[in-house]
C-alpha cells in the first residue's frame, strides 16, 4: 500500500471524520462572518436601513449558495464515510487535499459577494469544480476494489456515491460557460445545488 498499511475502522478513522466535520464547521461559520452591518447603521432610520439592507442582496446570495455548496459536499463526505472500514496515509492525505478546498471556499464566496465580474465567478465555480473532483478522486480511492470500504456494499452502492459530487461539480462546470454569458445568472444557476443535495439525500 502507497504510504503504509491499512488500519482498521477505529479511534484513527474517528479523528478523520471529527477533524473533516470540523474543517466543515469552520468553513461555513466564516461564510457568516462575511456578513456585516452597513457602516452607521445605528444612525439610520428604519427605512433607510432596510434599504441599504437591501442593496446587500450579492453578499446574501454569496453567503446562500456557499453554505448549500459546503453542505452538499458535508453531505457527501457524511454519507461515503458510513461505509468506510479501514484508512491508510493515502486516505489521509486525499482527505486533507479534499479539506484544503473546503477551507478555501470563504474566500472566493468574499469575492463573488462584491463583484459580479465573470473571472470572479468563473474563479469561484472553477474552486468549486476541484472540490467536487476531490470528492470523487477520494471516494474513487476507497472504493476501488473494496479497498477501504464495506466488503459486502454492491457496485450499485458504489456508483450512487458518486452521484452527488459529479452533479455538484456538473452544475458548477456548466455555469463557468454561462458566466461568460451573465455572471449574475451563473450564480443562480448554482441555486440547483439545493435540488440535489436533497434528492440524494433522500435516497
Amino acid at each position: 500500500m502507497f504510504f503504509g498499511e491499512d488500519s482498521k475502522r477505529g479511534y484513527g478513522l474517528e479523528r478523520l471524520i471529527f477533524f473533516s466535520d470540523g474543517v466543515f464547521a469552520i468553513a461555513i461559520t466564516l461564510l457568516a462572518l462575511d456578513l456585516r452591518l452597513p457602516e452607521g447603521a445605528g444612525m439610520l432610520s428604519p427605512l433607510e436601513l432596510a434599504a441599504s439592507l437591501g442593496t446587500m442582496w450579492q453578499k446574501y446570495l454569496a453567503y446562500a449558495i456557499s453554505f448549500l455548496a459546503i453542505g452538499s459536499f458535508w453531505i457527501s463526505h457524511h454519507r461515503k464515510f458510513r461505509y468506510v472500514v479501514g484508512y491508510n496515509r493515502s486516505l489521509l492525505v486525499l482527505n486533507l487535499l479534499f479539506l484544503m478546498v473546503i477551507a478555501f471556499i470563504p474566500f472566493p464566496t468574499s469575492l463573488i459577494s462584491v463583484s459580479s465580474d465573470a473571472y470572479v465567478t468563473i474563479f469561484y465555480a472553477g474552486t468549486l469544480v476541484i472540490g467536487s473532483v476531490m470528492m470523487v478522486i477520494l471516494w474513487g480511492y476507497a472504493s476501488a476494489k473494496h479497498r477501504l470500504i464495506d466488503p459486502g456494499l454492491s457496485d450499485k452502492a458504489i456508483r450512487s456515491e458518486t452521484i452527488l459530487p459529479l452533479a455538484t461539480g456538473g452544475i458548477f462546470l456548466v455555469s463557468i460557460g454561462i458566466a461568460f454569458i451573465d455572471p449574475d445568472m451563473a450564480k443562480l444557476s448554482w441555486i440547483l445545488v439545493l435540488l440535489v443535495s436533497l434528492l440524494s439525500h433522500r435516497n
